[in-house]
């Protein structure tokens, strides 16, 4: 039971750490001023996070976990390929604007994580990518997709977009996050000669 109340104390930390790195950068945000800012104790953070890379850390992870559930949940869903694949694009689009910030403090963080968490962090977001080039590979093995460029591919020029939103998408701007993943999903189709999902 005792987990349950400390729960908020996690959630704490990690929304300061969100809003700190936000705004100055992980270099520029200590660890006084993060637990400082969420009103506890070092000694409460280090109960929950071995350091400010392990903060940093998961601010993306609990994304990715996130997305990973939501991935799974479409591809092993009911629907055709086609549609499977549509939404899973979607979904990642509309994901990824809904927690933008976290997505851009990663990214811009990044490369200043120990080695040992960035390899982590990269394979956790392989797997990501692995079920999602696996719905691309089936739908060319049943002939829905075009085979003409390989599936790696296709997935890896989909998540140079996905993962650019962050210079330029603003939630007060003109499309939705949910309506730049339908327009994401559409040219994802498109690319593989699909043509639209309803068809």
């Amino acid at each position: 039971m005792t987990h349950v109340k400390e729960e908020p104390v996690r959630q704490r930390l990690l929304a300061e750490a969100t809003r700190l790195f936000a705004e100055r950068g992980f270099e520029g945000a200590s660890v006084q001023e993060i637990v400082l800012a969420a009103g506890v104790t070092k000694g409460a953070m280090y109960h929950y996070f071995d350091s400010k890379d392990d903060l940093l850390h998961e601010i993306y992870a609990r994304v990715l976990r996130m997305q990973m559930d939501r991935l799974a949940q479409i591809a092993d869903g009911p629907g055709t390929v086609k549609q499977r694949l549509h939404r899973a694009a979607a979904d990642v689009v509309e994901t990824t604007t809904a927690n933008l910030d976290d997505s851009k403090i990663f990214f811009r963080s990044m490369h200043l994580l120990a080695p040992a968490t960035q390899k982590t962090v990269r394979a956790e977001r392989r797997r990501y990518h692995e079920r999602f080039r696996a719905l691309v590979a089936e739908g060319q093995l049943a002939g829905v997709f075009s085979d003409k460029v390989p599936a790696e591919l296709v997935v890896d020029y989909f998540f140079g977009s996905v993962h650019h939103l962050g210079s330029w998408f603003h939630a007060d701007g003109p499309l939705t996050g949910a309506q730049v993943g339908k327009h994401f999903a559409d040219l994802l189709l498109a690319s593989l000669g699909a043509g639209d999902v309803d068809e």
